[in-house]
């Protein structure tokens, strides 16, 4: 019995959107097979590495290894790999990537080869959003790896639809979505083909309103500032462009100055805010055009201002030592001269301010628990109130209360996210946790001995891309901000299928 070739584009992208729009939108190499012919596609096949720069230099790679490597006298855009008639030693995961300057650019995506009774599915994703909404354009993308199919679109519960996209020169479809639905895609390799397993379902919404923004302070959903200072609150929409935003105090709406270096957000300025300045805030977008709907309101952040015309209130700490043991209960409260007002505890440590916490209680103070306190709550802490209603006087900040932790900082654990061994050419992600609720901006590292092989200061998942039998052996992690380094965590043993 023939042993069908089959090609299944796999993405496995472990950076944010924006960090991956900036590395490799303009050199990240595309990957694809091409077939003598598509009645056997299997029996003489070609690897295509295709560059959005000239080069001389091309690697191809299986299963995470090194399996050829070109280097060509005339600078080009492509280069194609023969890889002939398909057999056990040519099965697998392939990647490319080409030189530029002195450096390899990053993996292109991954392209599955393997012997199958059935073609797989491919991948069906939808562009700019999952959902429609008068004014946008929302398209389904479903892509494979082979050159020159035909791609079929379905929609659950309807079978009179099917929607049937050639791609004599591509590895891919667009199709145009008009109505919510679940969908998922097909594709088959000539007119009498069997069609491939359907993709995983894609749903898509229809939305009255478009979904709502992010907003924050640079990241933070609370701030407290003294009059006359300043500070900058960032709106991000959900697409990649064509929005544009407002931002509001309650119900209205607030011309200040904005900049932006992102078409997907803008960066609202604060400038000398007085005290009718405290309060929610949130933002929204409407698409560009004439009598575009607006998207509902952002989840809302709180800035207050004090004029420091109050008494500043008294802060204490619970058990009054300043240095208390690690692991116990530490509860600040903040007391003021009297009841009715809005409370905020704020922590400064290597001149950066964080507002902890904020409460209107029933009485004349505000307690806040630092729990399983650690040398992570090295700081120094204060608080300050402000009325609820106008004219919105406030205190001066109370005075600093240092709290001084000792012993070693709490050590992370690495857990695996995966069972058993990990198959050569996927990607394996491992979480590092740690007790970091109470403190911003800090990077995890993932270690193979004393080598930081992958870091990350947006997430506690670390991913090896592309593994291969080099990435065996154990890993440790460590996280890190301004002012403390952690221990390593227990080491957690990597295996690779095969090896």
């Amino acid at each position: 019995m023939s042993m069908l070739v089959v090609f299944l584009l796999l993405w496995g992208l472990s950076l944010s959107p924006e960090a991956e729009a900036a590395t490799f939108l303009e050199t990240r190499p595309d990957l694809w097979a091409e077939a003598e012919s598509l009645l056997e596609p299997w029996a003489n096949m070609t690897l295509t590495c295709r560059a959005p720069l000239f080069t001389s230099d091309f690697k191809l790679f299986k299963d995470g290894v090194l399996r050829d490597r070109v280097h060509l006298d005339v600078p080009t855009k492509e280069h194609r790999f023969l890889l002939g008639a398909i057999t056990a030693d040519t099965r697998g995961l392939y990647g490319c990537r080409y030189d530029i300057g002195d450096s390899w650019t990053q993996l292109s995506n991954l392209l599955e080869v393997t012997g199958a009774e059935t073609l797989p599915p491919p991948l069906l994703s939808s562009k700019p959003v999952s959902w429609i909404t008068r004014g946008l354009d929302t398209t389904l993308l479903c892509r494979g790896g082979l050159r020159g199919v035909t791609f079929l679109l379905r929609r659950k519960g309807d079978d009179q639809f099917l929607e049937v996209a050639e791609a004599p020169q591509d590895v891919a479809a667009t199709f145009p979505v008009q109505q919510a639905g679940n969908y998922s895609c097909s594709y088959r390799t000539h007119a009498a083909g069997t069609p491939s397993e359907p993709s995983a379902t894609v749903t898509v919404e229809e939305l009255a309103a478009p979904p709502p923004p992010k907003l924050s302070f640079q990241g933070a959903s609370a701030e407290v500032l003294l009059r006359g200072g300043k500070t900058s609150l960032v709106c991000m929409g959900p697409l990649e462009s064509g929005m544009e935003f407002q931002l509001r105090r309650g119900d209205k709406v607030l011309l200040v100055d904005t900049w932006s270096t992102s078409p997907d957000r803008v960066v609202f300025k604060l400038n000398s805010v007085v005290q009718g300045d405290g309060g929610l805030y949130t933002c929204r977008y409407h698409l560009h055009g004439k009598d575009m709907p607006w998207s509902q309101d952002s989840a809302p952040v709180e800035l207050l201002v004090s004029d420091e015309t109050l008494p500043a209130p008294k802060l204490s700490a619970e058990p009054a030592t300043l240095r208390p043991e690690p692991g116990t209960l530490v509860q600040l409260r903040c007391r003021a001269p009297r009841a009715g007002l809005r409370f905020a505890l704020v922590r400064e440590d290597n001149n950066r301010r964080q507002v902890l916490g904020l409460q209107s209680p029933a009485g004349d103070e505000a307690i806040f628990e630092l729990r399983d306190v650690s040398l992570l709550d090295r700081a120094n802490y204060s608080c300050i109130y402000t009325d609820i209603a106008p004219p919105f006087a406030g205190s001066a900040p109370s005075e600093h209360l240092e709290l001084r932790v000792d012993g070693p900082l709490p050590r992370p654990q690495l857990q695996p996210l995966w069972s058993g061994s990990v198959s050569p050419g996927h990607d394996a992600t491992l979480h590092c946790k740690a007790p970091l609720s109470r403190v911003s901006h800090i990077t995890f590292e993932l270690l193979q001995g004393k080598e930081v092989v992958t870091r990350s200061s947006s997430s506690e998942d670390l991913v090896l891309t592309y593994v291969g039998p080099q990435h065996a052996g154990n890993y440790t992690c460590r996280y890190s901000s301004w002012s403390f380094v952690s221990d390593l965590s227990d080491p957690v043993e990597l295996r690779v299928a095969g090896h």
